[in-house]
């Protein structure tokens, strides 16, 4: 472990990866957080009988499946 630490301190402008990484987690992370909350509640319960609700294409082995 200590060899992989020092190999990693001897490249230049590694400290910089750790800092873009965390910024984008946060900023999907945030984005994702809004998307949420103002989410429209109907499109939620929609969403949330999907899978409960049959089709009468699949039902028949047509459809688009792709």
């Amino acid at each position: 472990m200590r060899m992989i630490r020092e190999l990693l301190q001897n490249i230049e402008g590694i400290e910089i990866y750790p800092v873009i990484s965390l910024l984008l987690f946060v900023s999907v992370f945030f984005y994702m957080t809004y998307k949420v909350i103002r989410m429209d509640g109907h499109h939620v319960d929609r969403m949330s009988r999907l899978p409960l609700e049959s089709d009468d294409k699949s039902q028949k082995g047509g459809g688009d499946h792709a």
